[in-house]
């Protein structure tokens, strides 16, 4: 144990792995997967005090590492889908407000006092700046950070067993449909019988300054010549077009066009070939696919775009990042033009540039020091969680800024937000070990622990009630669910099970507008 003391380094990778291996461990159908870290880390500090001190520096960092680049991945989803879930944050805010008044008068009924209550308030939604304010209402007193150790693991543990049962209903989602990418992407040769401009083809994705569509045309067989579809072009009788696109797009623009055929055109990759290119060249980042110009430059079709596991069409709207894997058809004696133009190398997309990275997550936590005082109740500030989000979030939205590009390849984001996800949790168990053994098992332990739970459960079945009344989609509530309660493990849980965009624009939007209504509302906690 002296030794574990003596190299928090060591304590802190060893809980790490432990908590992987734990959270690895199916209970059911559950798995706490990166939450592991967080109860061994528990289980290790109740062992000795010693293990978790010094590591509040390791947790700021974690914290920020994986809120900032869940923020650069959910941007642009977030602000396109802002007004759309302006009902669901309104009830977000007003159940954390009912889940306030639960906490506070049922506290008082139990018996326990303001500063415990304000810690299990932040505790039982996982939220360390609204512990930070209610430890400031306290006048630094240790009572919250006692409240928030019981609380936090019977908020992680609760919430992932209510959203594992909810997510198994599937909600009707009639006014959040599946993004394009979900359903998949068909193909179909038409032999054309009814001649038409491509530009007017029922569903067609070529309209310059537009995201919308379903379809591309790529190759042309024509006189038994075969080319790419130019999007100005003109389908005449007789040709044999290749659609490709969302299948209830394909079949309507062939139904229009004329009438399928058995064979696949694009097997002839004598004179036109296709292949997957790597957009490396950062210079592209935030580019519409329109502003390549590719069919006037190199007589070539960008088709699909692949952004980690997910394949979709590529719209004549659609903006490339860094990573993406776009599928180009092209004359065979341009590929050498076309791979120099995307950059085409896995390298140089796995290097990550720490200058804008750097000054992100700066600005980030420099915002999150802003504070606004709020009269008797304090002052507000976003602090480290809340912040770097926030600032993801915008930079995520315009991708670059001059030269300096802020987003990053998916499996770069990836491998940071689980870094950061890890450290976090390792370093928060570690640190509330001793208090929470302390307490846990007591009777003022239980007391806060079954509040919490109580009051959890039905304000977590309201909120999906809510969802399910607005039309929402299971993957975009299970993702508010994680926001609402700000657990990243739970948001990991999540996307394990439904791998669906909706997740993250579900969680960064409730959680971005969460964390500042509960620094509010813990203060308001503390002083009822």
């Amino acid at each position: 144990m002296q030794i574990l003391a003596s190299s928090p380094l060591l304590t802190l990778f060893l809980v790490i792995a432990l908590g992987t291996l734990f959270g690895s461990i199916p209970f059911g159908p559950l798995k706490f997967g990166a939450a592991g870290a967080l109860f061994v880390g528990l289980a290790a500090g109740a062992l000795d005090p010693a293990l978790g001190e010094n590591l509040s520096l390791v947790s700021a960092i974690g914290l920020a590492l994986f809120v900032y680049t869940i923020g650069l991945a959910a941007g642009a989803s977030f602000f396109r889908d802002l007004r759309k879930q302006a009902p669901l944050l309104i009830g977000a805010v007003a159940l954390l407000a009912i889940y306030a008044l639960i906490v506070t008068f049922g506290g008082k009924a139990l018996g326990l006092s303001s500063p415990l209550l304000g810690g299990m308030f932040a505790g039982s939604l996982t939220t360390t700046p609204a512990l930070a304010a209610a430890t400031d209402a306290a006048g630094g007193s240790a009572q919250p950070a006692v409240g928030y150790a019981i609380a936090y693991p019977v908020g992680v543990i609760v919430t992932m067993v209510v959203v594992t049962a909810l997510m198994r209903i599937k909600l009707p989602a009639q006014n959040d449909p599946d993004p394009a990418s979900a359903a998949g992407l068909a193909t179909q040769t038409i032999r054309v019988e009814n001649p038409m401009r491509i530009q007017e083809i029922p569903g067609i994705a070529e309209v310059v300054g537009s995201s919308e569509g379903g379809l591309r045309i790529s190759y042309l067989l024509r006189e038994g010549k075969m080319q790419v579809a130019h999007p100005d072009g003109e389908l005449k009788a007789g040709d044999l077009a290749f659609l490709v696109g969302i299948p209830d797009a394909v079949k309507t623009a062939g139904q229009a066009l004329g009438k399928p055929i058995e064979e696949d055109i694009s097997n002839d990759r004598t004179a036109v070939n296709f292949s997957r290119f790597t957009v490396s060249n950062t210079r592209l980042v935030g580019t519409p696919v329109a502003n390549l110009f590719l069919p006037a430059r190199f007589q070539s079709l960008l088709t699909r775009v692949r952004r980690g596991d997910t394949d979709m069409l590529a719209t004549a709207g659609t903006r490339l990042q860094l990573g993406d894997r776009v599928l180009v058809v092209y004359p065979v004696e341009r590929e050498a033009d076309i791979a120099k133009t995307f950059g085409d190398s896995e390298h140089k997309i796995s290097a990550i540039d720490y200058l804008p990275f750097g000054l992100g997550i700066a600005a980030g936590v420099a915002l999150g020091l802003i504070s606004i005082p709020l009269g008797s109740l304090g002052s507000l500030a976003l602090g480290a969680a809340a912040g770097p989000l926030v600032v993801g979030l915008i930079l995520g939205r315009i991708d670059r800024l001059g030269p300096l590009v802020f987003s990053l390849a998916p499996s770069a984001n990836n491998m940071l937000r689980q870094m950061g996800l890890v450290l976090f949790l390792a370093a928060v168990g570690l640190s509330s070990g001793q208090a929470f053994a302390a307490k846990a098992f007591s009777l003022t332990g239980i007391k806060i622990g079954l509040l919490a739970a109580a009051g959890m459960v039905p304000v977590l079945v309201a909120f999906w009630l809510l969802g399910k009344f607005l039309g929402l989609s299971t993957a975009r509530m299970a993702g508010a669910i994680a926001g609402f309660v700000g657990q990243p493990a739970i948001l990991s849980h999540v996307q394990t099970t439904i791998p669906d965009e909706r997740c993250e624009s579900g969680y960064s939007a409730t959680f971005a507008l969460g964390i500042i209504a509960k620094i509010v509302l813990v203060q308001i906690v503390m002083v009822l």
